[in-house]
Parts: structure tokens; sequence; C-alpha cells
């Protein structure tokens, strides 16, 4: 009888270890493990490529908005509305919204800033093709350095 109690909660003990590890990173290594239901990809977007979009995006994160893009392309007109309402454009600049307006996470209270085009153009031609394999409902958390 003392057998299976011990079994049983070694069982039980090394269940809960299990668990937790989803959500705590390992001590020394050098990555993080997040639980399972929480993304479908990493995209590291690149550190010097895209200098404005990079601080935009690391600033509205910083600032509480999403780091996950749940792509859903078919809204991408309206979220850009509602994302831009009250942003007029500026002669030479672009209007970047964080999160996406491809993103559902996007729309109203998405994050605007004014940045020169080559730079918005070029960060958005960059997600366009890293994401384009990915169909709707993919979630995709953007690590951004």
């Amino acid at each position: 009888m003392m057998k299976k109690q011990s079994t049983a909660l070694f069982s039980i003990v090394f269940l809960i270890a299990v668990l937790l590890g989803s959500f705590f990173p390992v001590a020394g290594s050098n990555h993080v493990s997040f639980a399972a239901s929480s993304y479908d990809y990493i995209l590291m977007f690149p550190t010097d490529r895209y200098p404005e979009t990079r601080a935009h995006i690391k600033d509205a994160i910083a600032a509480g908005k999403s780091d996950i893009c749940t792509i859903d392309r078919d809204g991408t007109r309206e979220r850009r509305e509602e994302a831009l309402e009250g942003y007029p454009p500026k002669k030479g600049y672009d209007r970047d919204e964080w999160p996406m307006a491809m993103c559902l996470e996007g729309g109203r209270g998405a994050d605007i800033r004014y940045i020169s085009p080559s730079d918005n153009r070029g960060a958005g031609s960059w997600v366009g093709n890293k994401l384009s394999k990915y169909s709707d409902g993919t979630r995709v958390k953007f690590i951004v350095k």
C-alpha cells in the first residue's frame, strides 16, 4: 500500500513540475518556454534594417500593446481605418500602426507613429513576406530587440 502511495505522489509531483516548467525559464538557459496556447510562430524582427519601425514596435509593446499578432487579413482595411482615425496624414511620413491592421489585435486603440515611408513600407513588405505562408488564425509572437 505504501509503495502505491509513493508512486502516486511521485507522479503528481512530476506532473506539477512539468506544467510549471512550461511557464518559467530553465535556469541558465538562453530561451524561455511559453504556454503552448499563446502563439504558433515566433518572428524575430530585424534589429537594424528598419530602425524606425523596430523602435515603434518595441515602444508600443513596452507600453502594453500586444506582442502577439493573430493573422486576420480579411479585416485589415476596417482595422486600419479605425486605427488611423484622428491621425491625419503628414507630408513626407507614413502612419505606422502597432498592432498592425492585419492582426485581430489591431484597429481602434492601436499605437500610431509617424515614420519615414521607406522604413514603414520596407518593414511592411518584410513582415508580409515572412507571414505569407501562414493562414488566418495563426498567432505570431514578435520578438523585437
